[in-house]
C-alpha cells in the first residue's frame, strides 16, 4: 500500500501535464525526411509530427561476462519503439519496449540458466516545451557569410527543450526484476541543439522505476554527424546509469543510411567500462513512419470576409473575364477589316 501512495504523486503530475499541454500552441519542427531515436538510446527533444506513426526496430546481441560472480551470458533480444504525434505538433506518445533472452553459464558448478521477458516495457509522453528554432529568423542563413552558417558559435548551445512523463509496466513473474510492482513512474527531460548544420547535440536526464526499491538516475550525452552526402549520418553516445541494482558507464557508436523520406537503416556497437558485468554488444535495424501529417492551415487575417460563395463569385468573374477579352478581339478583328489598306511601299524624297 505504501508503494502505491509513492507512485500516486508522480501520477498526478502526469495528468497535469497533459491538462496544461492542451492549452499550449507550441509548433514542433516537422521534417520531411524521417527523424528517428536509432541507433542510439538518446531520445531527441521532438516529436515525429502529428498524425505521424514511426516504428523502430532492430535486433541486439550482446556479451556479458560478470568478473565477481564468474558467469557468462549471451543475450539476444528485439528492440522496439512505437510513436505517434497525438493531438498537436509538440506532442508525442511512446511505447519503448526490450524482449530478450539471456542465457547465463555459472563457470563454478557448470550449470546454466535462461531468462526470457521484458528487460524493457514502457510507456510514456513527450512534450516539446521550448522551441529553440520556431521563431523562423532563426533558421535563415546569412546571405553574406559561409563562415557564420558553418563554424560553431556559443549560442547554438542554447537547446530545444521537451519533458517526458510515463510509466514502467512489469508484467508477471519477470526474471529481471523480481518483487518490482507491476507500475512505476518515469520522468526525463530531454535537450536538442544545433551546433552547427551538420552537427546535432542531444542530452537526456532520466529518473527510472520512482517508488521501488531500486529507483535509478541515467544520463544520456550523444552528437550526431550529417556527411556531405545527406543520406549517411553516424553518431556518439555516452550513457550513465546510477542504481542500487545496476550501475554502469556505456559508450556507443553507430551509423545510419536513409533509403528513403520514410525509411532508414542502421547499426551500431558498444561496449561498457566496467567487468561487473563487461559488456560487449552489437546490433542492426530500421526505422519507418507512415506520414499522415497536414500543414495546419493559417489565418491571414481576411478569413472572416471569405463567405461560402466567395470562391464560385471568383470563379464566375474569371469566366467573364475571359468573355470579355473574346469579344474585344472581334472588335479589333472587325475593325481592321473595315479599315483602308495602308501596306503599301512608302519613299522619302
Amino acid at each position: 500500500m505504501a508503494r502505491f501512495q509513492r507512485s500516486r504523486f508522480p501520477v498526478s503530475l502526469l495528468l497535469l501535464f497533459v491538462f496544461m499541454a492542451a492549452f499550449h500552441g507550441l509548433q514542433a519542427q516537422y521534417t520531411d525526411v524521417i527523424n528517428s531515436n536509432r541507433p542510439g538510446k538518446a531520445n531527441g527533444a521532438y516529436a515525429v509530427g502529428r498524425g505521424v506513426i514511426q516504428a523502430e526496430a532492430g535486433l541486439l546481441i550482446e556479451q556479458q561476462d560478470h568478473s565477481l560472480l564468474d558467469t557468462e551470458s549471451g543475450i539476444l533480444g528485439l528492440d522496439v519503439a512505437l510513436r505517434y504525434g497525438l493531438l498537436f505538433e509538440s506532442l508525442e506518445l511512446q511505447w519503448e519496449g526490450i524482449f530478450q533472452s539471456q542465457n547465463i553459464t555459472f563457470n563454478n558448478t557448470g550449470t546454466s540458466e535462461r531468462f526470457t521477458d521484458f528487460y524493457r516495457n514502457r510507456v510514456g509522453l513527450k512534450y516539446l516545451l521550448y522551441d529553440r528554432y520556431k521563431d523562423p529568423e532563426r533558421n535563415k542563413p546569412n546571405l553574406y557569410s559561409w563562415r557564420a552558417n558553418n563554424v560553431f558559435r556559443l549560442k547554438n548551445l542554447i537547446p530545444s527543450v521537451a519533458v517526458y512523463a510515463g510509466a514502467n509496466f512489469v508484467l508477471g513473474d519477470n526474471p529481471f526484476y523480481p518483487g518490482e510492482p507491476t507500475f512505476s513512474p518515469r520522468a526525463m527531460v530531454s535537450t536538442q541543439s544545433r551546433l552547427s548544420p551538420r552537427f546535432v547535440l542531444i542530452t537526456n536526464i532520466a529518473y527510472d522505476r520512482i517508488g521501488t526499491d531500486f529507483p535509478e538516475w541515467s544520463y544520456i550525452i550523444s552528437l550526431s554527424h550529417a556527411f556531405r552526402n545527406p543520406k549517411w549520418s553516424t553518431f556518439l553516445e555516452n550513457q550513465g546509469i546510477q542504481s542500487d541494482r545496476y550501475s554502469d558507464a556505456l559508450l556507443r557508436g553507430g551509423i545510419a543510411y536513409l533509403i528513403g523520406p520514410n525509411f532508414q537503416a542502421d547499426f551500431l556497437l558498444g561496449a561498457s567500462f566496467k567487468s561487473t558485468p563487461s559488456r560487449i554488444f552489437f546490433g542492426s535495424g530500421i526505422s519507418y513512419r507512415i506520414d499522415n501529417h497536414k500543414d495546419p492551415l493559417i489565418n491571414n487575417g481576411d478569413s472572416d470576409n471569405i463567405g461560402r460563395g466567395a470562391m464560385r463569385r471568383s470563379a464566375k468573374l474569371s469566366k467573364s473575364e475571359r468573355r470579355s477579352q473574346k469579344r474585344a478581339a472581334k472588335r479589333n478583328k472587325k475593325r481592321k477589316k473595315s479599315q483602308p489598306d495602308t501596306d503599301w511601299d512608302f519613299q522619302a524624297p
